[in-house]
């Protein structure tokens, strides 16, 4: 068995005799002597093979490649003052073999495991395998253990039990799309796999276990970005008896614990923020605070401007909002501020108006018709100043929202005015408890049809208007999680299920299960799921969520690697009672 790790010898350990194992990741003939880097999970250690030392044949040594796993035995010994290495931290000491084993050969690999820089995409994730053996990735894998273990250790120290649920489940409305599972057993019935373990974990409160915890496998078939995966792990967390106030400290509790042990740093307590002022503020719900600019309200200053492009906006009961760069303006040409333009349609913005404030004069197209009053109040109100730069959207209030938030952050990354090691946590509440799907027309649910409503005489006759008790925690401009106060009586859930206009047979259909065991004493109770991966990537610093999952997908949710999903046997279909319709039956 593996006794020494390669990374942690030290001056300490010379004038002894080790075995070590690992992969030749780089070796260096000098003719006569042989250096290798030889590499396990722990790091780096150089072995000297040395032919009047080698009492093998030094032949064989010879013969090593890159990424040949081996086996060798030698006296640790200090390097000599002009071969010490300071860049790792084995780098005073080497291994001087006396024996040596291959243990596996490697052919040529399709890219050199040492380097640092990046590979194509495609090729990384088709050999994996050999990635993961990479200094960036293994160290992200290993932030993720890390994690996992701190949280465990906190919620066990709180009485919480680590409590599996059902991965095959029944298929509910008012979520994502599920992934679907076919059943043998039951011909023409299907599973689907969890989106979360919501349902489950409400019911073991039902159950009287009180606390609950699992590091939970979740399963979503929606389109992916940089930040989602088809398959996903939450830290998962239910307390009965609780309400917003003790999640929220237990979590930053654990928060704390988990950020302190893996990234050494001591977090203050973390700001909270009701929805709406950060929608106001910074035009997200889940805001970075780590640079200011935040969105500036321009509605009433241009009430009543003869500009028809923002009055007739602000007479439809739109808003005009805008960014104010701030001594940048300088750095914005007129076709800089087009590529802008370009930018906010993809949020359904239908143009950007913009002002530069130089010499102490406005300018820009908008200069020359907008009233000097309108000018000045504008001057007056935000303090502008020559050189600062104005951006503004005048629309309906979710489109100035998602075309000024996310033009924020473009235009933070582009001035590199972001503070990339700072970790700024905040708790955004209050949230809605509905939201309009324009697509489907009808309110949907905010979180889940789950949630406790805070404004119950709201919920029939003002959802547009009605609040919620959930909360999310936020990390950087993630949202790192979200959670609620549950309803707890069939009756409040049945009215919520009725909001959302779902039917007596959908309830009872999708539904009953759970409906029946909130009429036998149900606890009060309330909860949070943390997604591990963002967690991960946001405390290792990559903003890739691939390189914290060990074998991820692509953006297409394929798996290059193994080559799924694939195609099944025939027999297997059959089984299944499951036919194939071909593209021209399709059709």
């Amino acid at each position: 068995m593996k006794q020494y790790n390669n990374g942690e010898f030290r001056k300490k350990d010379i004038g002894k005799i080790y075995t070590v194992y690992g992969w030749v990741n780089k070796r260096r003939d000098m003719g006569g002597v042989i250096f290798v880097d030889l590499r396990d999970r722990s790091g780096f250690l150089q072995v000297v093979f040395n032919r009047s030392f080698l009492k093998s044949d030094f032949a064989l040594a010879e013969s090593l490649k890159n990424e040949y796993c081996i086996k060798v035995t030698g006296e640790l010994i200090a390097r000599t003052d002009d071969m010490i290495n300071p860049k790792i931290p084995t780098g005073e000491v080497e291994l001087m073999v006396e024996t040596l084993e291959i243990l596996s050969e490697a052919e040529p690999v399709p890219f050199n495991i040492y380097e640092e820089k990046e590979i194509s995409e495609n090729i990384g994730l088709k050999y994996r395998y050999l990635d993961l053996r990479r200094e960036k990735l293994q160290n992200t894998i290993k932030t993720r253990a890390k994690i996992t273990s701190s949280v465990r250790e906190y919620l066990n120290s709180k009485e919480f039990l680590e409590i599996e649920t059902p991965i095959l489940c029944k298929s509910t409305p008012e979520g994502a799309r599920d992934y679907i599972v076919p059943s043998r057993i039951n011909k023409g019935f299907f599973y689907a796999l969890p989106q979360s373990p919501q349902i489950f974990k409400q019911l073991l409160m039902v159950g009287g276990f009180e606390r609950y915890y699992q590091i939970a496998k979740c399963f979503r078939d929606e389109d992916l970005r940089a930040d989602r995966q088809p398959e996903f792990t939450q830290i998962d967390l239910e307390m009965s008896f609780a309400n917003q106030e003790d999640i929220i400290l237990l979590v930053e509790e654990m928060i704390k614990q988990v950020v302190k042990e893996v990234k050494n740093i001591s977090l203050e307590n973390f700001p909270r923020m009701p929805y709406k002022e950060a929608m106001d503020r910074f035009g997200s719900d889940k805001p970075d605070t780590r640079f200011e600019m935040e969105l500036k309200d321009l509605t009433e200053i241009l009430r009543g401007t003869k500009m028809n492009v923002f009055n007739n906006v602000i007479e439809n009961n739109g808003i005009v909002k805008c960014l104010i760069i701030k001594n940048n303006g300088d750095k914005y040409s007129r076709s800089d501020v087009e590529h802008l333009t370009d930018f906010v349609k993809i949020y359904g913005a239908k143009g950007l108006a913009w002002l530069k404030y130089d010499n102490d004069t406005f300018n820009g197209v908008i200069a020359k018709n907008l009233e000097i009053e309108k000018l000045e109040a504008m001057k007056k109100t935000y303090a502008i100043e020559n050189n600062d730069l104005i951006l503004i959207v005048a629309d309906k209030k979710k489109i100035v929202y998602d075309s000024l938030g996310a033009l924020r952050l473009k235009i933070a990354n582009d001035l590199n005015l972001i503070d990339k090691e700072k970790l700024n946590f905040l708790w955004v509440v209050d949230f809605p408890m509905f939201e309009y799907s324009e697509t489907e027309g009808r309110y949907k649910a905010m979180h889940h049809p789950f949630t406790m409503p805070s404004d119950l005489d709201k919920l029939v006759n003002d959802k547009g208007n009605c609040l919620s008790v959930a909360y999310d925690i936020v990390l950087n401009g993630y949202e790192l999680g979200g959670g609620s106060v549950r309803i707890h009586n069939s009756k409040m859930q049945k009215e919520v299920f009725n909001a959302l206009e779902l039917t007596e047979e959908d309830i009872r259909e999708k539904f009953g299960f759970f409906m029946d065991a909130f009429k036998y004493g149900a606890p009060p109770h309330a909860g949070l799921a943390i997604g591990l991966e963002r967690f991960t990537m946001l405390l290792s610093g990559t903003d890739n969520i691939k390189d914290v999952i060990a074998f991820p997908k692509t953006q297409s949710a394929s798996d290059l690697m193994s080559e799924a999903p694939n195609i099944v046997s025939k027999n297997q279909l059959d089984e299944l009672g499951i036919y194939i319709l071909k593209e021209e039956e399709n059709e």
